[in-house]
């Protein structure tokens, strides 16, 4: 199927508000991302008062459908270091999906062509357009700023630059923090909310901590204490912080450490100082496998200092699992406000390894109890997305004024 030419299906429950989603950052092996459309999209069936049009990249050009959901899959390349990740060129598709498709409001949810695309798409049509700030880059270039090389700085300060760009492309920019929100309005943007995401508080709940030894014995896991990390295998990541702590970490305590997913650093780490000890687990696609698989360790460890959000550890809390968290970012920020784990120093290993160690030695169940009741009152998926309507129909009325 070519997009760009073939006929396109009828449009979806004619009268409901429409939204159209569109990034860059959906693949078979991603997370965040994904789980927040799909979930989008779960949340929009059940409502015949809304509609929602996905557009991602895909191996092949293809459609898919649901009741008030239709998917858009457009060909595109892979990024070379950036697997599963493709980039999206289809200009004259991606323009002719939003004339045909009349949403009230498109969502951008990268930052790399989905935004030039959708400024081309808009050039004829009053349809107003927000971004979701997914993904730090700039932080991503130089996690830590002050202590960053020159090229990195001038590298980061660029990417602060083409952010700005991108802020003024959009009506608002949705951040998923209060942390990244200050950031932004820091850097200059305007029209700047946040939406926190949330987690599917059925599938990842603490009762499946009731059959954690099955799941290990299925798992080949160990008995002890485990610690655990889920997300993309990327540089970004401070995984290698982490695999360097965890040596002095297992030595103190016998507690092994549990990485799960995919990602163009995994052999590297795997051969690093580290590795060895590591227990490798692949990308898990099946959720509920997931879910039994946080509700079988005792603690989860998130490493990353650019998280916008940090879904694996709101995932990991529903499932009553105590956090480790470096000290920026958006679990910083979740785990601070929710009192249910500990931080440490970016960068700094031997912190990490004593905050490790003191959080090991803690009580993990009651802090397991303190992180699911806070997910419950702050996260559940219906509370999320009844908040980022409300912010759509504001900017889509906003928007009607103007005109």
């Amino acid at each position: 199927m070519d997009i760009s030419r073939s006929a396109l299906p009828a449009p979806l429950r004619p009268g409901a508000l429409g939204v159209l989603d569109i990034s860059e950052f959906f693949g078979e092996t991603t997370g965040g991302v994904r789980t927040y459309l799909l979930q989008k999209a779960r949340y929009v069936e059940a409502r015949s008062d809304l509609r929602q049009v996905l557009v991602v990249p895909g191996a092949r050009d293809t459609i898919h459908e649901m009741s008030g959901v239709r998917c858009y899959r457009l060909h595109g390349p892979s990024i070379p270091t950036q697997k599963p990740y493709r980039f999206m060129l289809a200009t004259r598709s991606t323009s002719r999906i939003v004339a045909h498709e009349r949403p009230d409001l498109i969502e951008v949810g990268s930052a790399w062509c989905a935004p030039w695309l959708v400024h081309l798409a808009r050039r004829r049509l009053k349809v107003p357009a927000v971004w979701f700030y997914h993904s730090n880059f700039p932080r991503i270039i130089a996690p830590r700023p002050r202590s960053a090389g020159w090229l990195r700085r001038t590298a980061s300060a660029a990417a602060w630059r083409y952010v700005r760009r991108l802020g003024r492309l959009v009506h608002t920019t949705i951040a998923p923090s209060e942390t990244v929100a200050r950031e932004l309005r820091d850097g200059g943007l305007a029209n700047v909310v946040c939406v926190p995401l949330g987690v599917d508080l059925e599938q990842f709940n603490p009762v499946r901590r009731g059959y954690w030894l099955e799941t290990r014995r299925r798992l080949g896991l160990p008995s002890g204490q485990l610690a655990m990390y889920v997300g993309r295998i990327a540089a970004e990541k401070d995984l290698d912080v982490l695999l360097r702590a965890w040596l002095e970490v297992q030595q103190r305590t016998g507690a092994r450490l549990v990485v799960v997913g995919h990602g163009p650093a995994l052999r590297s780490l795997k051969d690093g100082p580290g590795g060895g000890q590591v227990i490798w687990l692949p990308y898990v696609r099946d959720r509920d496998q997931l879910a039994d698989l946080y509700a079988a360790v005792d603690l989860a460890v998130a490493p990353g200092p650019a998280e916008t959000f940090g879904l694996a550890a709101v995932e990991a809390m529903a499932s009553g699992n105590p956090v480790l968290s470096i000290d920026q970012g958006g679990v910083a920020e979740t785990v601070a406000r929710s009192g249910a784990g500990m931080l440490y120093r970016s960068g700094d290993s031997a912190h990490l390894a004593e905050t490790a160690v003191r959080m090991l030695d803690a009580d993990l169940r009651a802090l397991g109890h303190v992180a699911r009741r806070f997910t419950e009152s702050h996260h559940g998926w219906s509370t999320v997305f009844d908040r980022l309507f409300a912010i759509y129909r504001g900017v889509i009325a906003e928007a009607s004024r103007r005109s």
